[in-house]
């Protein structure tokens, strides 16, 4: 059997698992066990897809669409996507400009996979998504952490943009609102950092907005609106959070042609269009009113407060009030180094398997979001639920 695992490659061996599914897994088997577990570890809306949406799908399936779809996405979509980007983003993209992926994932591996060369550094201020210093180095590029604190609401400041940056310097991702930590940067923070970026024209920003809709302080900003940022941004959105619509795997960029012919070429080797019947109900929900989907918008802000003040009651957990997404990314660096129930906690990650195994409750490692301080709880589950698990982590931490 030896032999036979030596076959696999070292990009494989070298990769580590997505934090957030493993647990999610290790949560079903613990279930399956028949453990009562309380899911608050993936970033997953509990709504059902807004009927309207599932209407277009059926309409699609009765319309007889099931050939494969053009590489880049129905020609219907793109405009969809472009219209969406002035309306909501006051960005102007043309159809060689838009690609649509099997998800807002792919669309950043496509990126990564066309623009990294061996050696090329990424900044990611942290914490970042959880996949994207995996995807960088699958690309055989060296993810740079920047680190931020709670006094900055978790964003990176333009004097650690600056300090981070090297020759080697190719690309900066970041998200915005953020996953893990619901940071919003704002048009003013954003046009800050693109004033450092001036200096360095070669570097390309990836802003990736799939929560855009989820925002409770509204002014989203994106990076591509600066007239000298548009060339060398790609624009990554989606719809899976918003609408929800995870596993409807659609995901879509705007970028500067050259990136997007690239990722058409490296999307048609790999995998081809997506979905068609998924492209048509996307059609749908981009070209709807953004007011159909304000009901879970106001849900999440309602369990938002509920998830602080249940956190506020509880010793050991330091946190800021998100302004976006559906999560809480709070400091738990009052617990490492203690011993609870007999546990040792030394790290984030041994503080997530410590309320899995004595709370029932999943939650993610800040470790995986390159913050080992710090664990991601969402509150995309129900109100009741939320109380629970709070209940339980109290239970288990006191």
């Amino acid at each position: 059997m030896e032999t036979l695992t030596n076959q696999l490659s070292d990009r494989i061996n070298n990769l580590a698992a997505s934090a957030t599914l493993a647990m999610a897994a290790k949560a079903r088997e613990l279930r399956a066990e028949g453990k009562d577990i309380i899911g608050l570890s993936l970033g997953e809306p509990d709504f059902n897809t807004p009927d309207f949406i599932k209407d277009a799908a059926i309409q699609a399936i009765n319309d007889n669409y099931n050939a494969y779809s053009p590489v880049d996405g129905y020609v219907e979509l793109k405009d969809a996507i472009i219209t969406k980007f002035k309306r909501d983003n006051n960005l102007t993209y043309d159809r060689s400009q838009i690609v649509v992926s099997t998800g807002a994932k792919q669309s950043l591996y496509n990126i990564a996979q066309v623009c990294i060369n061996p050696g090329d550094e990424v900044i990611l201020p942290c914490p970042y998504w959880v996949s994207y210093a995996d995807i960088v180095q699958l690309a055989e590029g060296v993810p740079v952490e920047v680190q931020t604190s709670l006094e900055t609401n978790f964003k990176m400041t333009p004097e650690q943009l600056e300090a981070a940056i090297t020759p080697k310097t190719k690309m900066l991702w970041y998200s915005s609102p953020c996953n893990p930590s619901g940071s919003i940067y704002s048009e003013k923070e954003l046009r800050a950092l693109a004033d450092v970026l001036q200096k360095y024209p070669h570097i390309v920003v990836v802003s990736d907005e799939i929560y855009e809709h989820i925002n409770y302080v509204g002014g989203h900003a994106s990076m591509a609106q600066f007239e000298d940022m548009y060339d060398r941004t790609v624009t990554v959105n989606g719809v899976a959070k918003a609408f929800a619509m995870t596993g409807w795997r659609i995901g879509y960029i705007g970028a500067p042609s050259y990136i997007a012919r690239a990722c058409n070429k490296i999307q048609g080797q790999v995998t081809s269009g997506a979905n068609c019947i998924a492209q048509r109900a996307v059609i749908t929900a981009l070209e709807a009113p953004v007011s159909k989907i304000q009901y879970m918008v106001d849900e999440f802000k309602e369990r938002r407060k509920l998830i602080l003040d249940l956190l506020s009651d509880i010793e050991g957990f330091e946190c800021v009030e998100p302004e976006g997404a559906f999560y809480v990314f709070p400091n738990i660096t009052h617990f490492i180094g203690k011993t609870l129930n007999g546990k040792t906690i030394n790290n984030a990650s041994d503080f997530a398997i410590y309320l899995l195994e004595e709370a029932n409750v999943a939650t993610v490692t800040g470790e995986a979001f390159g913050n080992p301080n710090c664990i991601r709880i969402s509150y995309a589950a129900s109100q009741d639920q939320i109380k629970e698990a709070l209940a339980r982590i109290k239970k288990a931490v006191s």
